[in-house]
């Protein structure tokens, strides 16, 4: 472990390459792979499983584990964000949840219809380890970097997550393809997972190098440290009933960003089970290139929606993309064709982009003057995750109820409109909102 001063090029860069390390798990398990592989264990006709004494469908099933997941992420974020702003051991910390994340994506190997319940285990942990670790991760910035230099390390970070997500998906894909028999396909899907998880711990080894300890504000975790972090967000909720902007806004955020998210994550087993792919092979593989398409296109749609927000407002530019969210929502139900299915994946990742770049920057243009901004993002966080608990819980429901994953989609629609005219009741801020 060296010890590098504030502001070291090395240092910054040491923090910025864990975003290479850990941005292999949203992108291969949560959006392109790994659901690929969790609907190719349940055959046309035989999309239900029994577990917890019930017969579950097998996308209801994924979005409530992954809802129960969230919501533990949900409780769980701010007691490690008062642990992370006063231990003095917070690399540790981050390390743990590293490794549980990492483990837990070695452990999908095995994950299949007769260990169903090792395997959602597995799959929980993932979630939690992932989400666990970027606490302390981003904790870390102001600690490494001064203010001058956080926005733009900030960015040499998403920029290597998303190069080293990319490669390693790519890489996977060859895998994938190049295997002629399904069962060969599905067995290469088993090994990216162990990929993603050896990827990860070792990339991550170069940041711990350099990374200090933390902060040493304390020497052990109190109570008092503990709910630090839930005393900052009941601060923030007490001011919210004096900033009427920023209240309206949080709540059509909160509305709407439940649709977004759970789209989001439930998009390629839709794509999977809803779409008449000619074979199963043309499935595993256009279902993929469907999720670099959105990534690329997403980095588009960011810059068309800054672009639009400088001329017309943040405001009515997130109106408009809500709208758009709106007629995708309703429009895929009449889509069951790879190739209107690669267009909608195509528009979704324009206004996926530009939502979410939008969003966080709309929230950061309303927040009063206060030095505190950590909590009040910190509050943001806990709103959209608690949000992905309450969208998955009820496009989950919804699917288990009617057995159509189409309904749910179409269901999601109505988010879009509540946020919409709650958007509409924002009064205007300042002139750059």
């Amino acid at each position: 472990m060296k010890n590098l001063p504030k502001g070291s090029s090395k240092l910054l860069n040491a923090w910025a390459f864990y975003d290479w390390a850990n941005s292999v798990y949203p992108l291969v398990i949560s959006s392109a792979v790994f659901p690929i592989f969790y609907k190719s264990l349940f055959a046309k006709g035989q999309e239900y499983v029994h577990v917890f004494g019930t017969e579950v469908k097998d996308t209801a099933l994924i979005s409530f584990v992954t809802a129960a997941a969230f919501l533990v992420v949900a409780i769980m974020s701010p007691l490690l964000s008062g642990i992370a702003d006063y231990v003095g051991n917070k690399k540790n910390f981050m390390r743990f949840f590293n490794y549980v994340g990492a483990l837990s994506c070695m452990g999908l190997f095995w994950f299949d219809t007769d260990n169903i319940y090792l395997g959602l285990v597995f799959y929980f942990f993932g979630l939690i380890g992932f989400w666990g670790s970027l606490v302390f991760y981003n904790s870390y910035l102001p600690d490494i970097a001064f203010p001058e230099q956080q926005d733009r390390i900030s960015a040499r970070g998403y920029s290597m997550g998303y190069i080293g997500s990319v490669l390693l998906l790519i890489v996977n894909l060859v895998m994938i393809m190049g295997a002629e028999a399904d069962a060969d396909k599905v067995a290469a899907m088993r090994y990216s997972f162990v990929m993603v998880g050896a990827w990860w711990i070792l990339f991550s080894q170069y940041t711990y190098y350099y990374l200090p300890r933390g902060n040493k504000n304390a020497d052990k975790v109190t109570r008092a440290v503990i709910f630090n972090g839930f005393r900052e967000l009941k601060k923030v909720w007490g001011m919210l009933g004096e900033n009427i902007p920023l209240k309206r806004y949080l709540s059509g955020f909160f509305v709407y960003s439940m649709a977004v998210q759970t789209v989001m994550l439930v998009a390629t087993y839709f794509g999977e089970g809803e779409i008449e792919w000619a074979s199963k092979s043309e499935s595993t593989t256009g279902l993929i290139i469907c999720i670099l398409l959105i990534q690329l296109v997403a980095v588009l749609g960011a810059f068309l929606t800054s672009r639009a927000s400088d001329r017309f407002g943040n405001i009515p530019t997130l109106i408009v993309i809500n709208l758009i969210w709106l007629t995708l929502c309703i429009t895929i139900w009449f889509v069951t064709q790879p190739t209107a299915f690669y267009i909608m994946a195509s528009l979704v990742g324009l206004v996926m982009g530009g939502i979410q770049a939008l969003s966080r920057s709309t929230y950061s243009k309303l927040l009063p003057e206060t030095e505190d901004t950590a909590s009040f993002f910190s509050f943001y966080d806990v709103s959209e995750k608690i949000g992905i608990v309450i969208g998955m819980c009820v496009y989950g429901i919804i699917d288990q109820i009617t057995g159509s994953p189409r309904l749910s989609i179409v269901f999601l629609a109505l988010f879009f409109f509540v946020g919409i005219l709650l958007l509409r009741r924002v009064p205007k801020a300042n002139a750059h909102v």
